[in-house]
């Protein structure tokens, strides 16, 4: 596996996603970069989950056919199903039945704890806008060059 790294300049691993990325803000997707990209890679996909919701893992973002010479995502990425100024990466559903980024909203009470994982893959996925996390996975299957992750911790009062 490669050394591929992701940050933010919003939140540190481990750290409290400012509210200005969540529900109780504007719920605009946080800044993101990655360094340490494997080589032959061909394209990254993103996935945000909480799998601390009552309910089971709820997925808050999903993106998918990022270019390789990308090494960031800007703050606040629209939530088109094609995101034009990514070079058309594309975006999945998540658990809010909706395309892009979905700011944590989590019950009042204990924290929860945002996993942002980055993949590096040789290939492009090739899935339409609004894919499944199941479709997107399937089609990761064998491509995985290389996964980072950062995790960001919100929580609500009661």
């Amino acid at each position: 596996m490669s050394s591929l790294a992701i940050t933010s300049s919003a939140f540190t691993d481990g750290g409290q996603i400012p509210a200005r990325y969540t529900c109780d803000g504007e719920s605009v997707s946080p800044p993101l970069a990655w360094t340490g990209v494997p080589s032959g890679t061909a394209s990254f996909a993103l996935a945000v989950e909480d799998p601390d919701a009552p309910g089971g893992t709820f997925l808050h973002w999903l993106i998918y056919d990022i270019p390789p010479k990308t090494a960031a995502l800007p703050e606040g990425v629209d939530t088109t199903g094609s995101v034009a100024s990514l070079g058309g990466a594309k975006q999945g559903a998540n658990s809010f039945k909706k395309t892009g980024y979905g700011g944590p909203c989590p019950p009042p009470g204990a924290p929860h704890h945002y996993h942002f994982r980055l993949f590096a893959l040789d290939t492009l996925l090739g899935l339409q806008p609004g894919a499944s996390r199941d479709q997107v996975t399937k089609a990761m299957n064998k491509h995985e060059l290389g996964q980072a992750e950062l995790v960001g911790v919100y929580g609500r009062k009661k």
